[in-house]
């Protein structure tokens, strides 16, 4: 025990069982612990296999300090509740495949584990047999020329039963998920090491697929392309025999993989590449291992943790590999119209994907300003709602930006309506309505009119959000030939029927705003209290879109400044200028940042930033957010983070102090 890790097996099922037995061979752990829902059941396994602890609930086998790693094998929708709260109790972990239901899963699951500094691996068992890296050597020295073709099968008859979870929709089942993720993961392997990379991702998935009577495939087949035209066909099934094999052709020959899943439970398997070059007679290279599969994956993982590493080396699956796969799977699930019944927005529950109740952590990690005319405070970074691209993406960005302290989200009609719909199925699932800062925008160009104005505002809040009434709202654009004071009329109209609390202009010139508030004093109305126009450390070159204006230059700073009025600014992190997408080299640059933010004042600031960054020891990101928000006037930045790396790595911004005359240095004013 002194010098093996302790293992805790959470679940009891056959998979769970394998892996004990495993576990006996095992040079670096031994089995110390197993956990199910009932102890007898957890006492019968343990006795069955050596194991000298046992608990009746998973949360029970996680509170023992001597318990160092677990292996995660109950269903895999339950996958991130359990990886997440292994994570949160410091246990390495290892998490059986596929390793969640879909990519917002184990984006959880890495944060969990990134922000526990534990060590996180996908079970893919026959990544860690010789077999599989005789194959990487054999593709990475062209033992069949160039790469070009891949085929890979992994499919089973099951026989139909509507209560199993392999034909059950509630439990993620189907082939692609089961198996199919077996064929996804060794195309990308191969691909890989085709140009010498550990795993290479397609840039194209088309699938197909036979949806039986619970709505799931039972068998389906897909097309991938990767770089290079390399191109791999998959197919796989839970109700449909296939010859289970992995063929691979290339320029010079072709390679024939008779048991690329190497799976025996019991016995070690005998690896076996055979290898055909034109021309040549064929090739065996038998590929030998004294312990099964799952024995090996047992060490690898057990050589990486006393290594003290967090992730798998390759072939294993390292933490971008199993993205890669996931994100493989969400593709050619999407390609036949296949959405779990748990990923939609109709059934999102009232608990976090830890199975808990969203709260925000304390301490707050976001910090909170003030907007007169509100009853609640608003967190200084905006989560803007329109790249969520599906209801479980929402889902994740949501909850956490809300545990990180965030609790405004920024909408617009002109957005995808599925976003706000998203939101507002988030909003009423977990109750949080009184608790967040609904911005709702309208009245975008060419609708930019009083009588549109109002049309969408019903849109958004009564058939999109569902709700009764925004904190703010904001016009998106202004329209010159309509009177301000039309606007001022009709925005203080939806004020006193309760559907808007605070509203101001996005993108409306200073003088738009000032006649408007001159109007509203005049008529003892209501007057815009907040603006949302662009604001960043980088000068807007050129509109980001057309009507879009900017509060960077001298003067709208100085108005800001004396009027004290807040400012919602978008593209605060000048759309990726401060990140390593900008380059100097303008051929390197996408168009959008040579058009609207190159130019060469905007790189001495970078060259500052990149500076400063150095010195404060955090992302350039961080310094060009922290100085919108170092601004002598309320400012509220609206950050649209796409996953929950980019929303972890925004947050250090918030710890960033800058004096004044760090601002000015920044911005070039001294």
């Amino acid at each position: 025990m002194k010098n093996k890790i302790a293992w805790g097996i959470i679940s009891t099922g056959a998979i769970a069982q394998t892996f004990a037995r495993g576990l006996k061979q095992s040079r670096t752990g031994t089995a110390f612990a197993v956990a199910s829902r009932s102890q007898n059941k957890a006492e019968k396994f343990g006795n069955d296999f050596g194991i000298p602890k046992w608990y009746g609930s998973y949360d029970a086998l996680l509170t023992d300090r001597d318990v160092q790693a677990v292996y995660i094998a109950t269903p895999h929708p339950e996958h991130a509740q359990w990886a997440i709260r292994a994570a949160e109790a410091g246990k390495h972990i290892l998490v059986e495949k596929p390793i969640g239901v879909n990519e917002w899963d184990l984006q959880s699951i890495i944060e969990a584990a990134i922000a526990t500094n534990v060590f996180l691996m996908e079970a893919f068992m026959y990544r860690c047999h010789p077999q599989t890296a005789k194959l990487v050597e054999l593709i990475r020295r062209r033992a069949i020329g160039d790469v070009r073709l891949i085929q890979a099968t992994f499919s089973f008859h099951a026989g139909f039963n509507a209560e199993s979870r392999l034909f059950s929709n509630d439990s993620a089942g189907g082939g692609i998920l089961d198996v199919g993720c077996y064929t996804a993961s060794i195309a990308r392997l191969i691909a890989g090491a085709a140009v010498g990379a550990d795993y290479a991702d397609p840039v194209d998935v088309k699938g197909t697929a036979h949806l039986g009577q619970t709505g799931i495939d039972e068998w389906a087949a897909a097309v991938l392309r990767f770089p290079g035209d390399i191109l791999a066909q998959l197919s796989t099934g839970i109700a449909l025999n296939q010859e289970n094999v992995v063929r691979i052709f290339g320029s010079e020959g072709r390679i024939f993989i008779p048991n690329p899943w190497l799976c025996d439970r019991h016995k070690p398997d005998i690896g076996k590449i055979v290898v055909h070059r034109n021309g040549e007679d064929a090739e065996e290279f038998n590929c030998p291992a004294e312990v099964t599969s799952f024995t090996l994956e047992a060490d690898v993982m057990g050589d990486a943790i006393l290594a003290g590493k967090k992730q798998a080396p390759a072939p294993a699956m390292s933490w971008g590999d199993s993205l890669g796969n996931i994100r493989t799977l969400d593709a050619w699930r999407a390609g036949i119209g296949l959405i779990y019944n748990r990923e939609k927005r109709e059934n999102f529950s009232g608990v976090t994907i830890a199975h808990r109740p969203l709260k925000m952590k304390i301490p707050q990690r976001i910090p909170h300003g003030h907007v007169p005319g509100l009853n609640k405070s608003i967190a200084r970074l905006v989560m803007g709602v329109d790249n969520q691209n599906s209801a479980p993406h929402a889902r994740t960005i949501f909850d956490a930006y809300f545990e990180s302290g965030g609790n405004c989200f920024d909408t617009a009609y002109v957005y995808p309506p599925d976003q706000a719909g998203n939101l507002g199925a988030w909003i009423q699932a977990h109750g949080v309505r009184d608790r967040i800062a609904l911005i709702v925008k309208g009245a975008h160009t060419p609708d930019c009119t009083p009588g549109k104005l109002t049309e969408q505002l019903h849109t958004m809040l009564e058939q999109r959000i569902k709700t009764e009434y925004a904190d703010i709202y904001f016009m998106h654009r202004d329209n010159l030939e309509v009177p301000v004071g039309e606007f001022v009329d009709v925005l203080n109209e939806h004020v006193r029927a309760g559907r808007i609390k605070v509203f101001g202009g996005s993108n409306w010139s200073i003088a738009r705003v000032q006649e408007a508030n001159e109007y509203a004093k005049k008529k003892g109305l209501q007057g815009f209290g907040v603006v949302s126009n662009n604001l960043s450390l980088a000068r807007m070159v050129a509109e980001v879109w057309p009507g879009a204006i900017s509060a960077g230059d001298t003067a709208s700073r100085a108005w800001f400044a004396r009027n004290q009025i807040a400012l919602f600014a978008w593209s605060s992190q000048a759309r990726g200028f401060f990140t390593d997408r900008a380059h100097r080299d303008r051929a390197l640059n996408g168009a959008e940042l040579n058009r609207c933010w190159y130019s060469e004042d905007n790189w001495q600031r970078r060259d500052r930033v990149l500076e400063l960054a150095g010195k404060k020891n955090v992302l350039p990101i961080n310094i060009a957010l922290a100085y919108v928000l170092h601004q002598p006037f309320p400012t509220f930045a609206l950050i649209g983070p796409r996953t929950l790396q980019e929303l972890r790595t925004s947050l250090p911004a918030l710890d960033v102090s800058l004096t004044s005359a760090e601002v000015n240095w920044l911005n070039l004013d001294t």
